[in-house]
C-alpha cells in the first residue's frame, strides 16, 4: 500500500452488527489497495459500534466516527466527507457489499480521464429460500446509465444517467464536493437522490462503467428503508426527493436529462406505489401520491400508463 490512499471510502452505518462484517470485508478483498476508510457508527444500540473499532485496531486504514445520538444517514456521510484528506471519496453503506474490483475501476477510471468522477453498475442482493444472499441481474434503466462505457461525458451528453441516483455507485473528486459545497441533507429518507442530480450538473465532466461495483442489500427481515414505502412518512420524503431531483436538473438547465428522469419514474418508481395506494388504509397516501403524479405528468413527458392514469384521480 502507497504511503498516501487514494481514495476514502465513507461507511455509515445504524444498527447494522448482522451485515457489517460483509461489508468491511469487501474492502478489505479490494484490488486497490491504496484505500482508507471512515466508518461512522450513527449512535447503534447493536455491536456495530463494537465492529468498527475492532476493524480499526485490525487495520489501520479504517477510522471510526461514533455519534452521540442518531442523526441519519445523510448526517453521517457529511461527518465522513469532513474528514477525507484524500484525492477521492467514494461510499458503502454498511449492510452493503463492494465488489472487489469497485475501487480499482472507479479511481482508476476518473483519474487517468480527468473527470471529476466516475458511476458505474449495480444490482440487488436479495435473500433466497435458505436465507443465503443472491446478487441480482443489472437492471435494464441501470445499464442504459453506465453502459456502455463513456469517458469524460456530460448530462446533456448523456442524459440516461440521471437514472443512476445513489451515492455509492460513484468516486468522485473531493474538489468537486468542496468547491460546489455539496452536502448531503440532514433528516430525509432517499437522501441522495437530489445529491446526485447535483453532481451530475455541477460537474465539468463524469465517466460511466458497466462494470457492477456494488451490491445493493435487500434485507430478509424487511428492515431497509426501500422496504417501507407504504408508510406515509416515507412516501413523502421518497416523493420529495425524486421532485427535488427533477427540480435540480430543471434549474440547472439540462431538460432532457429532466425529462428521461421523469419518463423513468413515471414508468418504474409510481406504478408499485400506485398498488399500494390502492389498498392503503389512509386517503392522504393517495392525495400526497395523486399529487406528485399530477406534478409529473403536466411536463408531458410520457404517454401516461393505466397506473398513472388511476393515480391522476387522485
Amino acid at each position: 500500500m502507497s504511503t498516501r490512499p487514494a481514495v476514502t471510502v465513507i461507511v455509515p452505518g445504524f444498527d447494522v452488527a448482522n451485515y457489517a462484517e460483509e461489508a468491511l470485508d469487501s474492502l478489505l478483498a479490494q484490488s486497490l489497495p491504496d484505500w482508507t476508510a471512515v466508518l461512522v457508527d450513527d449512535a447503534s444500540t447493536d455491536a456495530t459500534g463494537d465492529m468498527f473499532e475492532a476493524a480499526a485496531k485490525a487495520d489501520a486504514r479504517f477510522r471510526v466516527v461514533h455519534h452521540d445520538r442518531r442523526r441519519g444517514l445523510g448526517a453521517g456521510r457529511n461527518s465522513g466527507i469532513d474528514l477525507v484528506e484524500t484525492p477521492f471519496v467514494g461510499f458503502l453503506d454498511a449492510d452493503d457489499r463492494m465488489t472487489p474490483h469497485a475501487l480499482e475501476r472507479l479511481v482508476g477510471t476518473v483519474a487517468a480521464s480527468g473527470s471529476d468522477f466516475a458511476v458505474g453498475a449495480y444490482v440487488r442482493l436479495r435473500p433466497d429460500a435458505l436465507g443465503a444472499y443472491v446478487p441480482g441481474v443489472v437492471q435494464p434503466w441501470v445499464a442504459a446509465a453506465t453502459d456502455p462505457a463513456r469517458t469524460g461525458t456530460t448530462i446533456d451528453a448523456h442524459p440516461e444517467a440521471s437514472a443512476n441516483i445513489v451515492a455509492w455507485s460513484k468516486v468522485s473528486r473531493i474538489d468537486l464536493w468542496r468547491r460546489t459545497g455539496l452536502r448531503f441533507p440532514v433528516g430525509k429518507l432517499y437522501e441522495d437522490q437530489v445529491v446526485a442530480q447535483q453532481l451530475y450538473t455541477r460537474a465539468r465532466a463524469f465517466d460511466v462503467i458497466p462494470d457492477v461495483v456494488v451490491e445493493w442489500r435487500e434485507r430478509a427481515d424487511g428492515s431497509s428503508i426501500t422496504q417501507h414505502k407504504d408508510a406515509l412518512p416515507v412516501l413523502h420524503d421518497y416523493l420529495e426527493a425524486m421532485a427535488g431531483g427533477v427540480g435540480v436538473l430543471d434549474a440547472a438547465g439540462h431538460p432532457a436529462a429532466a425529462s428521461a428522469r421523469v419518463r423513468l419514474i413515471l414508468a418504474m418508481d409510481v406504478p408499485p406505489l400506485v398498488r399500494i395506494a390502492h389498498t392503503h388504509p389512509d386517503d392522504g397516501y393517495r392525495r400526497a401520491l395523486g399529487a406528485f403524479v399530477r406534478a409529473l405528468n403536466a411536463r408531458g413527458d410520457a404517454e401516461p400508463t393505466e397506473q398513472v392514469a388511476a393515480a391522476l384521480l387522485w
